[in-house]
């Protein structure tokens, strides 16, 4: 039996499951049930009307949230030369090539983001098998293979986020912190869920957003309704 915490059954006891709440009144419940002693991420997750064994479906891409996430994430970059020094002075975390190469395969990983050139590929793909299931593998759809490496630092670091199907057709991501103002994850919300509803694949027939919920690090599951 899953064992359920005080502060969790309080925060069910607020939250009527059977109903859609309006994003403004979801954002509301959501901070107001994020009491833990840490600043909660808040979380969406968008169940959609996809099948997510064919590649065609895959939904995957980032968005650049208006007032960042609340985190900072860690930059690693393959890079060398010049666009090894631009990536320094970007603000890169980890820079290198062989090195970092070696660094990853025996497990020092130290950051969040994979960011590479595209001369740096091949030596990426001696790495990709670990990379991959982590979610860092560096893509150039993503923005994350580029020779404007600052630009794509300073993407990562100022609040940019990926999405990407998961089983069942779920994409979910950290949109921000229980401290943020209601405004402002209401318009990290709205980018997200456009960035997503833009992402639709051409095939898909009906509805294409079945279900969405909000919820922070420790607090209950709040569906809501898609923004006018």
């Amino acid at each position: 039996m899953v064992h359920i915490g005080k502060r969790l059954k309080k925060a069910y006891k607020s939250v009527d499951l059977e109903k859609i709440y309006a994003l403004e009144e979801a954002v509301k419940l959501v901070k107001a049930n994020a009491t833990a002693k840490f600043d909660e991420t808040i979380e969406i997750a968008m169940n959609l009307n996809i099948d997510s064994r064919k590649t065609d479906q895959n939904v995957r891409g980032v968005v650049q949230l208006p007032n960042g996430t609340g985190k900072n994430y860690r930059v690693a970059v393959f890079a060398k030369g010049p666009k090894a020094d631009e990536a320094l002075k970007a603000g890169a975390d980890i820079v290198g090539a062989e090195d970092l190469m070696e660094k990853i395969q025996a497990g020092d990983m130290p950051f969040e983001r994979c960011i590479a050139t595209p001369d740096m590929m091949g030596l990426v793909g001696r790495v990709g098998k670990i990379l991959g299931p982590r979610g860092l593998m560096p893509n150039p759809k993503l923005g994350t293979v580029t020779m404007d490496v600052a630009q794509a630092i300073a993407a990562v670091k100022g609040g940019q986020v990926e999405y990407r199907t998961e089983k069942g057709g779920i994409v979910h991501s950290g949109i921000g912190k229980a401290s943020f103002q209601e405004k402002a994850l209401i318009e990290n919300i709205s980018a997200y869920i456009d960035a997503v509803q833009k992402a639709r694949p051409s095939g898909i027939k009906g509805a294409y957003v079945k279900k969405m919920t909000l919820t922070s690090t420790m607090g209950a599951g709040i569906r809501f309704e898609i923004p006018a």
